[in-house]
């Protein structure tokens, strides 16, 4: 049976993810300057790291419970945070050539 601390827990880690995968995403478009490496780093090193988040935060730590077998889990904590996080990367936010970044910073 599934309890309201599990599904807090399981909102929190998916929260979490989809946020650093949003970040991440801007971060590789920003300092990338191939298209095709910003993909490649945000497949690989993006889901290495939200594994290890999992692995600390449902292991260790033991924040979102049991969600049944390993393949629910992957799905919920890694692939589910980096589709919304790239989603909203890259339809939400502005493109980073788009953005006006001013001349000199103010003192």
């Amino acid at each position: 049976m599934v309890t309201v601390g599990t599904l807090v827990g399981l909102g929190l880690i998916v929260g979490l993810h989809t946020l650093f995968a949003a970040v991440a995403t801007r971060f590789f478009r920003v300092q990338l300057k191939t298209d095709w490496g910003t993909v490649v780093y945000a497949l690989t090193l993006t889901p290495v790291v939200l594994l290890m988040s999992t692995l600390i935060l449902s292991g260790a730590l033991g924040i979102g419970g049991d969600v049944g077998n390993r393949g629910a889990a992957l799905f919920l904590t890694v692939l589910v945070p980096m589709t919304l996080g790239f989603a909203f990367d890259l339809f939400w936010m502005p493109h980073p050539d788009e953005v006006e970044l001013p001349d000199t910073a103010e003192s």
